[in-house]
């Protein structure tokens, strides 16, 4: 059989870049005409944020091996770095109502800092990780997530100097609302969300099937074995994590300013409640496995939607007045519980494992089917 003609590689580039960036100008331009309702809105692009999160965890927990349970301090860093760095770029831009024109220079900026701020804090966090495994390195990220977020809520508002006085800005437990105190501005669209997004899956999915990809698995594997054969365990830990952060930095940026957000970024949307969904988004589908990660993100997203939809009907409503005792937000956590148990014990690597169902091709130098 003839095969077909070779596509050269910079076609090849073009057409990878017209397939992520492709579909997200389209619902840029069309999301606001056939999507009415605000909430569905914001729901959509907050599904695409938790693929961010989860796909970034997924190259810590997944490929490397690292139990990270804190990811949430590094989305709350890149949230509120760029909540700041938006928030005064849109008063030098002149205020108003936040344009398209003018979020081809805020949003670039507000996302750099996000990611440059949350990256620099996966270094800090990424070198215990070179003396800490397992439970001990759960506790440091879990400790470091706890930190941010405290330090945030602690310190007075009435402080006016020195390092207390540059937080007390932030607004403590009430939350960054801009630099004007009229909210943070929105500029992220879905051409910037759901552009990242697709950048950040495509990013992991070449890092998985990558040199780097197989050095991590390595590691994961057998460390000792790794470093035998020239695997440097401190530059594939220490990168791993910054990659993960800057992810979830980027991630943290664009939802503080999405576009139909609530234009106020607050600590507690970055307590350990974020961190478990991440954990729960990439060991549903499988730690490892990018398209697992993409589909634990939906489920869980439109999961919450969902309970928080019921709850609003009139006979949930009814039955809730004649049993006070019925907590449906404590019932997502039960009904997650529930599918981490059963997959456990059905499926102890996930939905999906390592594998990418979604794609034919396999990691390279993966041992074929049935071989000894």
């Amino acid at each position: 059989m003839t095969p077909g003609p070779r596509v050269s590689p910079a076609a090849r580039r073009l057409l990878l870049a017209a397939g992520v960036f492709g579909p997200a100008v389209l619902l840029e331009v069309g999301l606001d005409r056939f999507v009415a309702d605000s909430s569905v809105r914001q729901l959509v692009m907050t599904a695409a944020i938790n693929v961010m999160i989860a796909a970034s965890l997924n190259v810590i927990n997944g490929m490397a091996g690292q139990f990270s349970i804190g990811h949430a301090g590094f989305v709350g860093l890149g949230a509120y770095a760029a909540a700041i760095v938006a928030s005064h770029l849109h008063l030098a831009l002149g205020g108003g109502d936040p344009t398209f024109a003018h979020s081809l220079v805020v949003v670039p900026a507000a996302v750099a800092a996000g990611a440059a701020v949350a990256s620099l804090a996966g270094v800090l966090v990424g070198l215990p990780s070179l003396r800490l495994k397992g439970d001990y390195l759960a506790i440091v990220t879990l400790g470091f997530a706890e930190m941010f977020r405290l330090v945030l809520t602690s310190v007075p508002l009435d402080a006016k100097s020195g390092v207390a006085g540059a937080i007390a800005k932030l607004g403590g437990q009430i939350g960054y609302s801009g630099a004007s105190g009229q909210g943070v501005p929105l500029y992220a669209g879905p051409l910037w969300v759901f552009g990242a997004a697709s950048l950040i899956v495509v990013a992991t999915w070449r890092i998985k099937f990558s040199g780097w990809g197989r050095a991590l698995r390595a590691l994961r594997e057998d460390e000792i074995a790794a470093s035998a054969v020239g695997v440097d365990p401190t530059r594939y830990k220490v990168t791993s994590f910054v990659i993960a952060a800057f992810g979830a930095g980027v991630a943290g940026a664009l939802s503080a300013i999405m576009r139909d957000g609530i234009g106020i970024v607050q600590p507690d949307q970055f307590d350990f409640r974020l961190s478990f969904d991440a954990i729960t988004m990439v060991i549903l589908g499988g730690s490892g496995s990018i398209t697992g990660a993409v589909v634990g993100a939906l489920f869980v997203t439109f999961t919450v939607k969902l309970i928080e939809l019921a709850q609003g009907l009139d006979a949930v409503r009814l039955f809730q007045s004649e049993h006070a005792w019925l907590d449906l937000n404590a019932l997502r956590m039960v009904l997650y519980a529930s599918v981490l148990i059963a997959l456990m014990i059905r499926r102890p690597e996930g939905l999906f494992g390592e594998r990418e169902p979604l794609f034919a091709r396999k990691p390279r130098g993966a041992a074929p089917a049935g071989a000894a």
